[in-house]
Parts: C-alpha cells; structure tokens; sequence
C-alpha cells in the first residue's frame, strides 16, 4: 500500500489535497497518451521509422511528459516541460498535417531518415555539391567527384583517349532516386562503352537553364578536359517560374533564392532541423535575418493554365546562348525535352514545386516547352532528341518525375545511338 499512497500524495490526492500537482499529472497523462498515439499512427503510415531523428524527437516528447510528471510538487517548474511538449508536439504534428493536405511543401519535423550534408554554398550557382563525398542516401549510394559532378573522378589522360560528353539537368540527371551506378548518365556511358567514351554528370538538384548557362561558360570543363558534346536534359525547373508575375530575367527573385534553402546550403542555420521543432524555428528565423540572402518572395494567386510568353522567352535566350557558348568552344549541343510521369499529374492539386501550375496542366505546359526547344536545335545548328512520355511506363518513376533503375536505363539506350553518332 506504500507505493500507491506515494503516487497520490504526489498527485496532490492526500491531505492537504494540492489541485495544481494534480493538474501537472492530468497534463502530463494527456500529453502522454496524445503523444503515443501520434507515433502510432506516424508509425503505421511510414512517417515514422526506427533510429532516425524523428525517433528522437518522440523520445524526447517523452522524456518532456516524464519530467513535468515528476515535478509535479513543484507546478511552477513542471509547467515548464509540459508547456514546452505542447509546443513541440503542436508546431511538429502540425506542420506534418499541413504537409499531408497540401497546405504547406515541408514539416518542420526532425527527418525520417538519415542524410548527410551534400551541398554547399557558391556565390554564382548559390548551391552545388560538395566535391570528394560519398555518402549513403535512402539505402543509395550517392558520390560526389573532386570537380564537384555526380560520380567517380576521372583521370586527365584517361579523358583526352575517349569522347568527352558533359551531362547538365536538374534532380532527374542528378538522379536523385537510384545510386551511382544506376543513374542514366552511367548507364548512357556503359552504353556507348566506357573504353571509348566518358559520361560526366553536371546535373545538380533544382537547376534550370539559368544555372546551366552558368555552368556552361564557367564549369564545363570538369577534370580539366573539354567535351567533345554537351548534353542538356532541362524544362521542369524552369516553368516552376510559369505564371509568376514580375518575374526577373534571371529567376533571381524566386527561383535561385529557394535553392539556398531546398538544397540546405545557408551557412549558418539553413539546414539546422532540431529535435525541438520550436528550436528550429528559432534557429532558422535567425539564419534568414542574419544571411544577406533574403528569402525567395512568396508566391500567391491562383494557378493557371497554358503557356508563359515571358517566361518562354527567357527559356529560348538561355538555350541560344548556351548553344552559342558551345559552338565558339567547337562542342556540339545536344538537348533533350525533359518528361514527366504522366499517371500521377491527372488532377487539380498544386504541386509544391510548381506554385502556380495545377498536377493536370503541368505536362501541357511542360510539352508547349519542348516544342519550343524542338524547333530551336534546327535554327541553331544543334540536336533535339524527343524522349515521349509513352516510352516509359508509371513503374519507370519514383514519383512524378524522378526515374527509377528502369527508366534511367530506357532513357539511356534512347540516347546512346544518337549520341554515339553525333560525339564520337
């Protein structure tokens, strides 16, 4: 009878009865219960996985509920890690909520998984990768070369006996879904044999054609060897700046602004994600104000339908100027329109990446792009090599447009004549 006649005087339940105890232990019953069921149901739909940093952060709610529960003798003291359970339990499973209607791209919720740091800070590209890495990511193996592209290095002598062929896109040539080997710019090198040809992945996350055109005056020439040929596999990240109005030539008021903080590349604070979800916020609200870099200007208004003229003409004086670039240097230019997975881009949601395109008219617009690029090459001098979406299949994408081993390797036997013709 001891031990329960001590958790009632510690709840406030014996004479002289103490009702702010009892309510420090009601809370902290509560929260108890609210916190567990929140990880059960994470747990059953995939949001929460066994030791990664969203474990902890339910261990530590835990470790908040047990101490105010302890310090119930002293409610003044308790309240502290009861109201700060409360808060972090909120803005964490708030944000997921929001996420999961739609209503905002991220939770500020500790990852679900273990990832490494992968990009860093430039001054030109705002982000790229970090040169010399090899991490693993989602059970993929992720490397990085000393000259900063995706894969192995490369010797200088080894590159001058074959031909040179620089890949540039966005997270689809990066290939964030698949390892080194099975990305389709090494898949296209194993298809046109290694012994004579050499593939170097320049494909960053989030890149549109103006970073490309960046790249391509700049950083071409990775391993200190020129290409023979210049591949660009491009249009998704550049309609993400359809329908914006006031767009700047540049993308720089939207666009390359967000790349700080989608690639987690501020120095301080931009890719800090706590255990407290409140510590975050705080954390990252200090790195927008202290960071020169303002963040991207919020986008509002309602999604739209059809072409961007503006936009479009942007598009098409990157891709002159590139092929220009090019074609002074004697490399031969070779685009490729960018697809999408069709199946999953059928309804009226607003994809995150895409703030004022609507999942159904992402294609249509996407598509009025590669026309556009189709019919430039000719003008220009280049190759267009049309990748149709109906050579691919759903089971050929992780989601709406990253590929899978197999579609990396359709799009790489699509390639591989066409390029072996052209480059060798």
């Amino acid at each position: 009878m001891v031990l329960p006649t001590l958790i009632l005087r510690h709840a406030g339940l014996v004479r002289p009865y103490d009702f702010e105890r009892l309510l420090c232990v009601l809370a902290a019953g509560l929260l108890a219960i609210v916190v567990a069921a929140c990880a059960l149901g994470c747990a059953l739909t995939g949001e929460l996985i066994r030791y990664t940093p969203r474990e902890d952060y339910f261990i530590y709610l835990a470790a908040l509920v047990v101490a105010g529960a302890v310090l119930a003798r002293w409610p003044a003291i308790a309240a502290v890690p009861l109201a700060l359970a409360t808060i972090d339990l909120s803005l964490g499973m708030g944000s997921l909520a929001l996420r999961e209607t739609g209503h905002a791209f991220h939770s500020i919720l500790p990852h679900n998984y273990n990832l490494d740091r992968r990009f860093e800070w430039h001054a030109l590209l705002q982000a790229r990768p970090i040169p010399s890495l090899s991490v693993e990511v989602t059970g993929n193996q992720v490397s990085h070369s000393s000259e900063a592209t995706r894969g192995r290095d490369h010797d200088p002598a080894e590159l001058a006996r074959k031909s040179v062929i620089a890949v540039f896109g966005g997270s689809a040539t990066y290939d964030i879904a698949v390892g080194d080997d099975d990305t389709w710019p090494n898949q296209l090198e194993r298809q046109l044999g290694p012994a004579s040809f050499a593939v170097i992945n320049h494909g960053v996350p989030g890149y549109s054609t103006v970073e490309h055109l960046v790249q391509t005056a700049f950083y071409q020439d990775a391993f200190g060897v020129p290409p023979k040929c210049a591949l660009y596999f491009i249009g998704w990240n550049d309609i993400r700046n359809a329908h914006i109005d006031g767009i700047d030539p540049g993308y720089a008021r939207f666009h390359l602004r967000s790349q700080l903080d989608g690639l987690q590349v501020r120095p301080f604070g931009g890719d800090y994600r706590s255990t407290s979800p409140l510590a975050t916020l705080f954390v990252r609200s200090a790195s927008i104000w202290l960071e020169t870099v303002r963040p991207p200007r919020r986008i509002s208004g309602e999604p739209k339908a059809g072409s961007d003229p503006v936009l479009e003409a942007f598009y098409l004086r990157n891709v002159r100027s590139i092929s220009m670039i090019n074609r002074g240097r004697g490399i031969r230019t070779i685009w490729v329109g960018q697809i999408l997975n069709l199946a999953v881009l059928d309804d009226d949601e607003v994809y995150g990446w895409l703030p004022l395109v609507r999942n159904k008219d992402v294609w249509p617009l996407l598509s009025r792009f590669n026309q556009q690029l189709n019919g430039e090459p000719l003008a220009l001098g280049d190759i267009y090599v049309d990748a149709r979406p109906d050579l691919f299949s759903s089971d050929d994408f992780r989601d709406n447009g990253h590929f899978l081993e197999s579609g990396s390797l359709k799009l790489a036997r699509l390639l591989a004549p066409i390029v072996e013709q052209a480059c060798r």
